[in-house]
């Protein structure tokens, strides 16, 4: 059981604009394209033209980058305006965001910051995702960050946040694989033991990323960066997940650096291999 989208269970990438040619010219065998919405609430130009000729043709992921779900002040009433504009005129399968904060006031940040997670965040990001879900009348996924730091101020695991968010707002959930590793291997702890406490019956979506690593005196830390290749524990964890939940909508996400597109669609092949031996050892 997992969360209903519109999305096939199948492999897809993020839509860069140098990649649209191959995209639209060629029979990719995706399932589906993921854009950041932020890159989209122009009026026109040729970023909607290219994205137009593509939804023709794939199933469109959403994904926001500057809501500031976990923020503290009220959402951006502007920016939510846009952002139903944007899913109007594209009827996207599925919109995602995550929990994180990025913007203060009349600051914004460029970043995806770390919330503490006791009742009074809890209370905030879930007021926060009701307005989003009533603005945008859909549903929509909340995925879980990559983090470097803990607060003591939580009282709740991320895990048991999540949960609680999903229970109170019937939102869903994208699974960040990668993310998981990166958090896990930074704060010491069980990746296998995290995702065994995860509530995988939300998950909507999955991303799969690259990461950095640095060593310090202190032990690796991993970063987040979109920039590198699937590592293969992050591979591994991914087989071991989807075992558990059957097929769900895979998303390779490559934000900096970006090759061309064979290396992209080398990486989504990888996934597709790993959904489709799921469905054939379900099948028998």
């Amino acid at each position: 059981m997992s969360f209903p989208t519109g999305l096939p269970p199948a492999t897809g990438i993020g839509f860069k604009r140098a990649h649209f040619d191959g995209l639209h010219a060629t029979r990719t065998g995706l399932g589906f394209i993921e854009i950041h919405a932020e890159n989209y609430m122009g009026a026109g130009g040729p970023p909607h033209a290219q994205l137009a000729a593509l939804r023709a043709d794939y199933a469109l992921s959403v994904h926001g980058v500057g809501l500031s779900i976990g923020g503290a002040g009220p959402l951006d009433a502007t920016h939510l305006a846009r952002l139903r504009t944007l899913c109007d005129r594209y009827q996207p399968d599925s919109f995602s965001e995550h929990l994180a904060w990025s913007s203060h006031d009349d600051a914004f940040l460029n970043d995806l910051l770390p919330l503490p997670y006791d009742d009074a965040t809890l209370a905030t990001v879930c007021a926060h995702i009701d307005q989003v879900q009533t603005a945008l009348g859909r549903p929509m996924l909340l995925e879980n960050p990559s983090t470097y730091l803990t607060f003591e101020a939580s009282t709740l695991a991320e895990t048991d946040f999540l949960a609680e968010i999903t229970r109170r707002t019937g939102c869903g959930l994208l699974l960040d694989i990668n993310n998981v590793f990166v958090s896990c291997t930074n704060h010491v702890a069980d990746p296998r033991a995290y995702l065994s406490v995860f509530p995988l019956h939300a998950v909507g979506e999955i991303h799969l990323g690259g990461h950095d690593a640095e060593d310090l005196p202190s032990g690796p830390l991993l970063i987040d960066s979109h920039a590198a290749p699937v590592a293969d524990p992050v591979w591994t964890l991914y087989a071991e997940t989807i075992a558990a939940t059957g097929p769900l909508p895979t998303l390779i996400e490559w934000d900096n650096d970006v090759p061309d597109l064979p290396v992209l669609l080398a990486e989504a092949r990888r996934a597709d291999a790993i959904l489709d031996g799921v469905r054939h050892a379900r099948a028998s």
